[in-house]
């Protein structure tokens, strides 16, 4: 079987992040969107609301699985014994950053887990969550990059 990990922080799930989701399901049997547990970092959505957001925007695809982690994703992945991380890429500034913390990853896994890039659809490419947050901190109108029901999610966060 394999399986396949999903990191990020998803605060809030976009439309690229979804993109990225249903066609890694197309690839694996199973795929773990992993929700990192950053306690440095002041969210939006609390983790157990961005679990609740994610199991209900996956619904439909029954080989994604939504989990939480904290530390490092080599030990996720190891305990978990899951040998792929998925990761989407919006541009060449991703590219560069997502290849240093690939090179981390297969270093300190001993090169047990394998790195994956997947192309953000071209429609989505310039979609982000700080860039959504940031829409609605001015009160603009998230629904175009958002699913709906997270769309709703933010405009109640923001009282727009």
């Amino acid at each position: 079987m394999s399986r396949a990990i999903y990191p990020g922080s998803f605060d809030p799930v976009t439309l690229g992040h979804l993109d990225i989701i249903k066609r890694s399901a197309r690839i694996f049997d199973e795929v773990i969107v992993g929700i990192l547990n950053n306690p440095q970092k002041s969210p939006l959505f609390s983790v157990q609301e961005r679990v609740k957001i994610l199991e209900e925007v996956t619904a439909d695809l029954p080989n994604v699985k939504i989990d939480t982690f904290s530390g490092m994703l080599v030990d996720y992945a190891k305990q978990n014994n899951i040998n792929v991380s998925i990761r989407g890429l919006r541009s060449i500034s991703d590219f560069e950053y997502e290849t240093q913390i690939a090179q981390y990853n297969d270093r300190l896994s001993c090169g047990e887990l394998e790195t994956i890039f997947l192309v953000t659809s071209p429609e989505y490419s310039y979609i982000s969550s700080s860039g959504v947050k940031e829409v609605a901190g001015f009160h603009g109108d998230v629904s175009p990059y958002l699913p709906e029901s997270v769309a709703k999610l933010v405009a109640e966060k923001y009282n727009l």
